[in-house]
């Protein structure tokens, strides 16, 4: 297993990582369990939650993903040998904290919650889920200005996470779903006035969505902010098995039908093609599509998730998966006639 620097905190994380928003919902404990011990023997060291897991987010359900992981810390010990990151929602879901936001309070009152039911004293990467202020993210390409908006003032939320650091409870800090702007000015902010520094951003990618590498690939590269790619499947779309109308029992597309991002007919006339080529070339589209998104130079991890362990070992095998240039000039290609169906 790969390992790649965690901005420049000085840990290495393993460039597959496992997600675990499923647990809790479409995976009991046990098979949460079984997921976990199965990605640290293979070589993970890197695990992703947060308190609003599981999805879809229901307040009957709301943190039992980080619960299960709990449990599994308890049980398994050795804690240290392994890199734990959660998230603290942004606003919009009035089931958590009566309505969440990103200030001092809600900070220090989610990583507690988080921590208890993590059953450990600290995390190492404590993300924001999601911006306080109004901007382009889940699905947005286009930003709309507000000059009415009620935001948390960034310097508090940052301030709020040195308090954390300062306290151990969290090693490092990362962003989710945020825009260039939010990082730099969040890394302006900490050259400012000594707050930590962003290591990390948590945002979509995958071959339907490289929005990410107009803006924030750069600044990747530049700042070491590294990316933390998650949907790299699109919810699953880019393994072909909703082609043509497909809806497979427990798929999550034929589940829940919250989740539209990755079902446009763009987005099934681009998953078409990728699969096609993968057949062309005799690979399975799934892993194809994943260790496209593990090539990347400006990615730190790669956030796969599964809910069978068929799943999970056919994505762990993307670790070994080298596209030769001629795949990768045909997706290019691709993306060039069909470029990000699904921001």
């Amino acid at each position: 297993m790969q390992t790649r620097p965690l901005g420049r905190t000085g840990l290495e994380v393993s460039r597959l990582c496992l997600g675990t928003m499923t647990f809790g919902e479409q995976n009991s404990e046990a098979e949460a369990h079984e997921q976990l011990d199965r990605a640290v023997a293979f070589g993970i060291n890197f695990i992703d939650t947060a308190e609003m897991y599981p999805v879809p987010p229901m307040a009957k359900t709301q943190g039992l993903t980080e619960r299960y992981i709990g449990s599994w810390l308890k049980q398994r010990g050795a804690r240290d040998d392994l890199i734990i990151a959660t998230k603290a929602a942004g606003p919009g879901l009035d089931h958590i904290r009566g309505g969440p936001r990103l200030t001092r309070e809600h900070i220090h009152q989610a990583i507690d919650t988080s921590l208890e039911r993590l059953n450990t004293d600290y995390v190492d990467l404590y993300q924001l889920h999601w911006p306080d202020r109004q901007t382009n993210f889940f699905g947005k390409l286009g930003y709309v200005h507000s000059e009415n908006e009620d935001a948390t003032p960034l310097e508090e939320t940052l301030d709020a996470l040195k308090e954390l650091v300062d306290a151990g409870k969290v090693r490092a800090i990362g962003l989710s779903n945020d825009t260039p702007w939010g990082v730099m000015r969040s890394l302006q902010l900490a050259d400012k006035l000594d707050l930590p520094r962003v290591a990390s951003i948590q945002n979509p990618y995958n071959l339907l969505n490289r929005s990410f590498e107009v803006g924030l690939a750069e600044i990747a590269h530049r700042e070491d902010v590294g990316l933390l790619a998650y949907s790299p499947l699109g919810f699953g779309v880019l393994s072909g098995k909703y082609l043509n109308g497909a809806q497979p029992p427990k798929g999550r597309l034929t589940l829940y039908e919250r989740f539209k991002r990755y079902t446009s007919p763009e987005a099934e006339a681009a998953t078409q093609a990728y699969v096609a080529l993968a057949e062309k070339h005799e690979l399975d589209p799934a892993q194809m599509a994943l260790a496209f998104v593990n090539s990347r130079s400006f990615l730190t991890s790669n956030i796969i998730g599964a809910t069978t362990m068929e799943q999970l070992e056919s994505n762990l095998a993307s670790e070994s998966l080298k596209l030769d240039n001629e795949v990768l000039e045909a997706i290019e290609d691709i993306h060039r006639r069909m470029p990000n169906p699904c921001p």
